[in-house]
């Protein structure tokens, strides 16, 4: 994002982590809309000088905390996806549940994760972290379902990688939204990841 700047200067770093810290820590206590520059600054212990240098504003500050939970959430794909080599379709289907328990882990350890996701689905400005996630994670998706499924055009695949990617990024948001049992909800929705990848083909679905 063009509105926020990370540090040149290694004695910098522990000053932009400081805020991104007091930043997230504070989404988490009080939300976006409570969230202010000035807040931030006293928890961290900076001055507002120091925030402006890296932050245009609180929606810059959410843009960068975006973009470290979707880089986190992106290494637990290239894992998961490491250790799908040689598997097979019925497999790989199966263990999708252990990638959203994967991604629900690194929601769980950033502060404020909920918040995050609220604003990228909501602030116009931060949508373009949301879509590039969505269209990385479909892409890679893509790539192995495309060995599994040779016979299924790469485009029908793209398009219900895709929903799955909503799905799960929707269930990630749920189970932090209510008091729910997780694992039943992650259970529920094996049978649908399955049904929007690994169905029978329909006509046309070789050249869609």
């Amino acid at each position: 994002m063009s509105d926020y700047r990370k540090p040149r200067q290694a004695r910098a770093i522990p000053t932009f982590e400081a805020i991104l810290e007091a930043g997230a820590q504070l989404l988490g206590e009080i939300g976006i809309e409570r969230i202010s520059s000035n807040l931030v600054c006293e928890r961290a212990g900076v001055t507002p000088p120091a925030f402006y240098r890296y932050f245009d504003d609180k929606y810059a500050l959410v843009a960068a905390l975006a973009d470290r939970l979707m880089e986190r959430q992106n290494e637990v794909l290239e894992q998961w996806l490491v250790r799908q080599q040689g598997a097979s379709l019925e497999e790989v289907v199966g263990d999708t549940i252990g990638l959203l328990r994967e991604t629900a882990r690194i929601g769980d350890e950033m502060p404020g994760s909920l918040w995050i996701l609220r604003a990228l689905r909501a602030i116009p400005r931060l949508a373009s972290i949301r879509l590039e996630s969505h269209a990385y994670v479909t892409g890679r998706l893509t790539d192995l379902y495309e060995k599994l499924l040779p016979d299924v055009s790469r485009a029908v695949l793209e398009r219900r990688n895709r929903l799955a990617v909503d799905l799960g990024y929707a269930i990630d948001e749920m189970i932090r939204e209510n008091d729910i049992d997780r694992e039943a909800v992650f259970e529920d929705a094996r049978p649908l990841f399955q049904a929007m990848i690994a169905y029978p083909e329909y006509p046309g679905a070789r050249s869609a």
